[in-house]
C-alpha cells in the first residue's frame, strides 16, 4: 500500500497532518467542546475527551479539534529518519477498539503498551469507570465498544449522518447494543447535546448516591 501510494500522495507525517486539517466536521462539533466542558462544571463534572478510532492517528492529529482530547488511541505509522511512513506500527480493528476501552479505564495512555492491560487494577482504583464513560460511534467498528460500554454500565450513542446509517442505529437500538441514537448534529439543544446532558445529569446523581 505504501508503494502504491507514495506515487500519488506524500507519505510524510505532516503531510498527514495536513490532510487531517481539511477534514470536513459535523455541524456545532467545534464549538461542542468547550460547551460540554462548561456544563460539566456546573454539576460538579470533569469531564475528558478520547478518540477511539480504527482511522490514522496522524490526520486525526491535525484536525482543528485534535486539542480538545486527552489521548488519541488510533492507527499509526512507523517513519524514517525523514519523516516518512514505511510501515505500519499500530493497526485498529474491533477487537483493539475495545481494548483502547480497557486502557482508558486503567489510565493507560499508551497505545503499544499490551502488558499493563492485562494487570489487575481493582475496580475501585480505575480512573474511569465504565459507568462515567459516554461512547458516540457512528460505524461498524464501533458497535463492539458500545456493547462492552453498555454492558459495564456506561452509555452508548449510535450517531447517523444519513439514512443508511439510521437504519443501523435503529437496528442497534432495537437489539438493545446501543441505549441512544442521534443525527449528527452536535450543535447547541440538538438531540446530541440535550441526551448528553441528560447522561451527565444521571452520572452527577448516581457519584452522589
Amino acid at each position: 500500500m505504501l508503494d502504491t501510494l507514495e506515487e500519488i500522495i506524500s507519505l510524510k507525517r505532516d503531510s498527514f497532518r495536513r490532510f487531517g486539517a481539511q477534514v470536513e466536521l459535523y455541524n456545532g462539533v467545534r464549538e461542542w467542546f468547550e460547551m460540554i466542558n462548561e456544563y460539566g462544571k456546573t454539576i460538579g463534572l470533569n469531564i475528558k475527551h478520547y478518540i477511539n478510532s480504527s482511522g490514522l492517528k496522524e490526520m486525526i492529529e491535525g484536525t482543528s479539534i485534535a486539542k480538545e482530547f486527552e489521548n488519541i488511541y488510533a492507527c499509526s505509522f512507523l517513519y524514517d529518519i525523514d519523516g516518512i511512513a514505511y510501515w505500519p506500527a499500530v493497526a485498529v480493528d474491533y477487537t483493539t477498539k475495545t481494548q483502547f476501552l480497557f486502557k482508558i479505564n486503567k489510565g493507560i495512555r499508551e497505545v503499544s503498551d499490551n502488558k499493563r492491560i492485562n494487570e489487575y487494577v481493582a475496580k475501585e482504583d480505575r480512573p474511569i469507570p465504565f459507568e462515567r464513560m459516554i461512547y458516540f460511534g457512528d460505524g461498524e467498528t464501533d458497535v463492539p465498544s458500545m456493547s462492552v460500554v453498555k454492558s459495564q454500565g456506561g452509555h452508548a450513542i449510535a450517531v447517523y449522518g444519513d439514512l443508511k446509517k439510521k437504519a443501523t442505529a435503529q437496528k442497534l437500538i432495537n437489539e438493545n447494543r446501543v441505549d441512544f441514537m442521534c443525527k449528527a448534529d452536535y450543535s447547541e439543544g440538538g438531540d446530541i447535546h440535550i441526551t448528553v446532558m441528560n447522561i451527565l445529569d444521571k452520572i452527577r446523581t448516581d457519584y452522589d448516591s
